[in-house]
């Protein structure tokens, strides 16, 4: 049922060099195969650099899930022009194959991979400064791992720091800042919280999430990005993220002094789902949605004088309906 499934055309990014080499990456899902994604290599047409030429295909990497959902799939270049891919656990409820915790495989991982040259038999190559790459019963691939269904990461323009947002399944939400070679605890921990009596007691070996919330404010938490625009210098350094389910949209503080959150305010809109956040080349950020009424990519801007919230949602483009891509 496609209104059920959360496949499709999950993750697109740029090549670094994308204005010489025109070329770049997407994640989707292919109808050639039962719950199998495609990372693949793309380059634009050489009559129309608008337009992307299939034939121009070349696939980087196949992953086969053993259920119908957690695709994952956010795809981002970082400071160090080193492609990092978002895998979901492969599905179903509680990671039964417990994919997060197995450095066996790439599911409930990040991983890093460069692509501007390719190992013997493969068309990227293994970074040699990835954390696994010397431990033989690990994927040389994995970055991060312990991750249950990343809904969209982000690098911070300014620090360079990758920001992540994990789907929970019973109760939490969470917010991570990845690092190399970090457990996230999935499925041990939900949140700060034991996930079933493997994750009970002190687990110093996993790394905590910076912010989470419970599922009496939202259920599927949208990953965004750190904002670094000029439009709305009040928002400079907070994360903005949101949440599918109950349409809400945050502006989150973290200091790096006190090693916390200090802030997360509401951000005031129009408390519709919240599908994915975008960011333009000057830093500004906008939000996709849909309603049966309205539909589009918003930005952000002040609020008036009459409006309680941080910012307001001005709806500048349409885009078209979809269903939830994540749970």
């Amino acid at each position: 049922d496609d209104n059920e499934n959360e496949e499709g055309f999950l993750g697109l990014a740029f090549h670094p060099d994308y204005r010489k080499n025109g070329a770049f990456f997407v994640f989707y899902t292919t109808r050639k195969a039962k719950r199998t994604n495609i990372l693949s290599r793309f380059r634009v047409r050489q009559d129309d650099p608008n337009r992307a030429d299939p034939a121009s295909e070349e696939e980087i990497l196949r992953i086969t899930r053993p259920f119908w959902n957690h695709d994952g799939g956010t795809l981002c270049f970082g400071p160090d022009r080193l492609l990092y891919v978002a895998l979901g656990d492969g599905g179903a409820a509680n990671d039964p194959f417990e994919n997060g915790q197995n450095l066996k495989t790439i599911l409930g991982k990040v991983l890093r991979i460069d692509m501007d040259h390719k190992d013997p038999g493969k068309n990227y190559a293994i970074p040699r400064d990835n954390p696994f790459v010397s431990q033989t019963d690990a994927r040389p691939e994995i970055w991060a791992y312990g991750l249950r269904n990343v809904w969209r990461m982000a690098f911070d323009r300014q620090t360079g720091r990758l920001w992540a947002a994990d789907v929970g399944q019973n109760l939490y939400e969470e917010i991570d800042i990845l690092t190399a070679g970090g457990n996230f605890g999935w499925n041990r921990r939900e949140g700060l919280h034991p996930f079933g009596a493997k994750g009970s007691g002190p687990r110093p070996e996993f790394i905590e999430p910076i912010w989470e919330y419970h599922h009496d404010i939202g259920k599927s938490i949208t990953g965004g990005l750190v904002y670094r625009g000029a439009r709305l210098p009040e928002l400079n350094g907070a994360y903005i993220y949101g949440d599918y389910v109950s349409g809400k949209i945050w502006a989150l503080h973290y200091s790096d002094a006190r090693k916390r959150v200090i802030a997360n305010q509401p951000i005031r809109h129009r408390n519709v789902p919240i599908m994915s956040f975008g960011e333009d080349e000057k830093g500004e950020i906008y939000y996709m949605t849909y309603t049966t009424s309205g539909r589009g990519i918003y930005w952000f801007v002040r609020a008036g004088k009459a409006d309680t919230g941080v910012n307001a949602a001005h709806r500048p483009a349409a885009s078209r309906r979809a269903s939830d891509p994540k749970r």
